[in-house]
């Protein structure tokens, strides 16, 4: 199953077509309450005018509100994605990283071990080697 792509990976154009698309449903739902009013101010303000009113505005401002904070929702699951990949791309090198480290430690561990075997079959002291390495007496 493929992933989306991120919010960052979007081009411009898909980002600001979301904006408008968000921006187009507030001003239609604006226009609509603006339409209701002056509907409202034409027949007369009167208390049935007021009960009609809200009863025509408190579902176009509930569509309106849920629309935004669905479209909020999504940007921000699109954003943790985003996130995560990130994150996990630094997990990925950060692994990478100690992998390295340890192939260069068995390495030095190694170029160690062959010193000092030469340094013994040499007859030469290697208690400065050992201790110049941090190593236990018994390591070698």
């Amino acid at each position: 199953m493929p992933t989306p792509a991120p919010a960052a990976a979007l081009p411009a154009s898909a980002r600001s077509n979301t904006a408008q698309r968000t921006a187009l449903v507030v001003l239609v739902g604006i226009g609509a309450l603006v339409l209701a009013f002056i509907v409202m101010l034409l027949v007369g303000v009167s208390s049935e005018s007021t009960n009609a009113l809200a009863v025509f505005a408190t579902p176009i401002a509930s569509m309106v509100a849920a629309y935004y904070g669905i479209t909020l929702s999504i940007q921000q699951v699109k954003n943790e994605r985003a996130e995560k990949e990130k994150a996990i791309a630094r997990a990925d090198s950060a692994d990478a990283g100690s992998r390295e480290t340890e192939v260069w430690a068995a390495q030095m561990e190694s170029g160690l071990r062959v010193a000092m075997a030469k340094l013994a079959a040499a007859g030469v002291g290697t208690d400065e080697v050992t201790k110049a390495a941090g190593t236990p007496d018994d390591y070698f």
